[in-house]
């Protein structure tokens, strides 16, 4: 990649969009770290990054006082970033308003209430002519079932910030809502709805949307974080929703202001009709944007770097297929024993690439999200149906046993 642009990236957590970038820009990239992120970050991986420039950010401290500090340090480099690319959901907010501090093209405040703050978030959608499932901000049991009582059960309940199904909950009736403290965050809740749901991935750049990538999901996210099977496939043959989706996904990108970036969200498709879901902009989770590099044949991690050191990318696509991401089960807490190796992976019909992120003798800690996994393996096919079918042979041929420890520490991956 030529140019002499330097990109300030925020890394609090390994990713293969990370791992790429400290490959293909050694020299070109500096890193963004926050001390309190610091146990998402192994040793292997610091040592694997220890070749760029890495700016941390203290923990409680003012963050006008630490953009204060970057300045200063990042004056000290033989080229100062000039571009930023925040790939983090949950730093979201923060990581904004550190670049907005640092003097870095950023997302406005406006703007990452919109992609944040999922009520918000609706109502912009709805502003812009966009059908959404009916929701409302609740902070009570009461709201909420007052709520059902107008659309019906089952609702959705989740944290207006939430990301990856954390917290996220289809409610069925009253006393499915035991246990959930109404009190400890900003909640909504939302209609229920049924169709078809899709996701769709896009790049941008100088408010244009370059070009827009659909995903079939097997199952629904929420389904997945009860024991579906947790997969995105891309769809590069064709067989995609019968939609505009660069015309969606250009709809909101203007309405919001967006200049350049990676977006992502997940719409609803339902008697012919699209029901807006959630958008982000950010890289979309799992392994979804590698897909589509593996389903079009073209350098997706290459292509958004660009967009975000302002460059336009050359989408070249090479292939023409279907590619997913199967997320490999962590079905439980405490010791690692056996569990099937890559090498086996490789071997099943239409893996094309795996990643294990833990390995016998290692203690896990599984969670409720829907990223919860022991790692993952790219499936490409002819079809939907055919990758479809491949990933459920993976799943009934991989093991992995985890016997739980009552005082086990427990690692988090």
């Amino acid at each position: 990649m030529s140019g002499a642009e330097v990109l300030l990236m925020v890394d609090d957590r390994p990713s293969s969009f990370t791992r790429y970038a400290a490959r293909e820009l050694a020299g070109r990239l500096v890193l963004l770290r926050f001390a309190d992120t610091r146990p998402d970050l192994p040793e292997d991986y610091l040592l694997e990054t220890a070749h760029l420039p890495a700016f941390w950010v203290r923990e409680d401290a003012p963050v006008a006082e630490e953009a204060r500090r970057y300045r200063e340090w990042a004056a000290g480099l033989p080229v100062p970033p000039t571009r930023f690319c925040n790939p983090s959901e949950p730093r979201q907010a923060e990581a904004q308003r550190f670049a907005e501090l640092a003097g870095l093209p950023h997302l406005t405040e406006r703007q990452v209430a919109l992609v944040r703050d999922k009520a918000a978030m609706k109502a912009c959608f709805r502003e812009l002519g966009l059908r959404t499932a009916e929701f409302a901000r609740v902070r009570s049991g009461t709201e909420v079932e007052r709520f059902a009582g107008r659309h019906g059960w089952p609702v959705v309940l989740k944290p207006v910030d939430s990301f990856a199904c954390v917290d996220t909950y289809r409610l069925d009736g009253p006393g499915d809502l035991a246990g959930i403290d109404l009190a400890a965050r900003d909640w909504m809740v939302e209609e229920y709805l049924g169709g078809t749901e899709w996701e769709v991935c896009a790049i941008v750049l100088g408010g244009e949307v370059l070009d827009a990538w659909p995903s079939a999901m097997p199952c629904r996210p929420l389904d997945i974080v009860d024991g579906a099977m947790n997969a995105n496939i891309s769809v590069g043959t064709g067989e995609g929703p019968p939609v505009d989706l660069r015309a969606l996904v250009q709809r909101i990108i203007t309405g919001m202001g967006i200049d350049h970036g990676y977006a992502h969200m997940e719409f609803f498709l339902i008697d012919g009709e699209v029901y807006a879901g959630e958008i982000g902009v950010r890289l979309a989770g799992c392994e979804i944007p590698a897909n589509h590099g593996h389903a079009y044949g073209f350098d997706v991690f290459g292509a958004t770097l660009a967009v975000y050191l302002g460059r336009r990318p050359d989408l070249d696509y090479r292939e023409r297929r279907c590619a997913g991401d199967l997320l490999l089960p962590l079905p439980g807490s405490g010791l690692v024993g056996r569990i099937t190796s890559r090498d086996e992976l490789l071997g099943m019909p239409g893996v094309i690439d795996a990643v294990l992120k833990v390995r016998a003798g290692d203690t896990v800690t599984a969670r409720r999200a829907s990223h919860n996994a022991s790692g993952y393996a790219h499936v490409v096919g002819a079809s939907v149906g055919e990758v479809e079918t491949r990933m459920r042979e993976v799943l009934t041929r991989f093991t992995i046993e985890v016997v739980a420890q009552e005082a086990a520490y427990a690692v988090p991956i």
